[in-house]
């Protein structure tokens, strides 16, 4: 499936073609350490929801997305990556959990803007970070099996399949 088909994403964009190469176009997906493998036997939660399970699965759904994307674009024109920019930032959602502040926003805000235009990254595409340097996500992230199903089930689910 190409990428044109699977979205409102236009073919001169998954090509490309129209880039006049002064630097990568970069997609930057803001993911999550916080990563629960996918069941799709029960990928609606609905014999197991928890609110952190449900969390933990959709930032894996993130990532399997983007591995996926990258797949179809150039990575010398348009790159796809995610990450994981910092551990607890002190945000709103984080101090009404009861949850320490471990980072700052600003050393999230530092791990996103990097990898959204550092030119060290020209041409790097389809990986996870965590903060300022490459990591792992969980193995289903890199399951290609997996995240075709996870594109099937994404199109059917918004009746563009």
């Amino acid at each position: 499936m190409s990428c044109a088909s699977r979205s409102t994403i236009s073919p001169d964009f998954c090509s490309a073609s129209s880039y006049d190469g002064q630097q990568t176009a970069r997609i930057v997906n803001v993911s999550s350490l916080g990563q629960h493998p996918i069941d799709f036997d029960d990928v609606m939660l609905t014999r197991s929801y928890t609110g952190g399970r449900a969390y933990a699965q959709s930032k894996l759904a993130q990532i399997m997305f983007t591995f996926d994307l990258a797949r179809e674009l150039r990575p010398a024109t348009v790159a796809a990556n995610c990450l994981h920019p910092a551990t607890y930032m002190a945000t709103t959602m984080v101090r009404q959990s009861g949850v320490t502040p471990i980072s700052t926003v600003d050393e999230g805000a530092e791990a996103i803007v990097n990898l959204a235009i550092s030119e060290e990254l020209d041409g790097h595409s389809g990986q996870f970070y965590s903060g300022l340097r490459p990591s792992r996500a969980n193995a289903q992230a890199y399951d290609v099996s997996a995240q075709q199903r996870l594109r099937e089930l994404s199109m059917r689910l918004a009746e563009l399949a």
